[in-house]
């Protein structure tokens, strides 16, 4: 009896020993290597969105037909670019990926050193023309000059 429910558990269990089921450490660490195309600034492995599960079950059936590593990265990559890597390598088509950024700030810190140079440079207040004095008067009426009411 003992023998009958040993080679009945070994015959249950082999279907979920099988070499076609994945490996869902390799297939966590393949999705943590590639991004999110909708979110971007997760993983495959951490976003919610409908195509990043699509993109987790082209994974896993490339696992499950035996590709390697190497082929499933290099297929994603052919079909959506270097973005889909999250660790995107450093070529020529990549460069703005890796060097935009620094670019932006660079740019801001240029453009924050220009406008604090100018208005330093300055005056800090224009006199008026005679002209420009009593068109002012004209229109406000007489005012104070030099502190003292007219």
């Amino acid at each position: 009896m003992r023998a009958l429910l040993f080679i009945a558990f070994i015959l249950l269990s082999l279907p979920g020993m099988s070499s076609d089921d994945p490996d869902p450490q390799r297939i966590r660490q393949l999705e943590e290597k590639l991004r999110c195309l909708v979110c971007q600034n997760q993983t495959l492995a951490d976003s919610n969105a409908e195509l990043a599960g699509d993109l987790r079950r082209e994974v896993a059936d490339q696992v499950k037909a035996g590709k390697s590593d190497e082929q499933i990265i290099e297929y994603l990559v052919q079909r959506y670019g270097d973005f889909v890597l999250y660790d995107p390598p450093f070529k020529l088509r990549t460069l703005l990926l890796w060097i935009g950024p620094f670019a932006l700030l660079a740019l801001a810190a240029g453009v924050l050193v220009l406008v604090l140079r100018r208005r330093r440079a300055a005056p800090e207040e224009m006199p008026l023309a005679p002209d420009e004095k009593r068109l002012v008067e004209r229109v406000l009426g007489p005012g104070e000059r030099d502190g003292a009411p007219r």
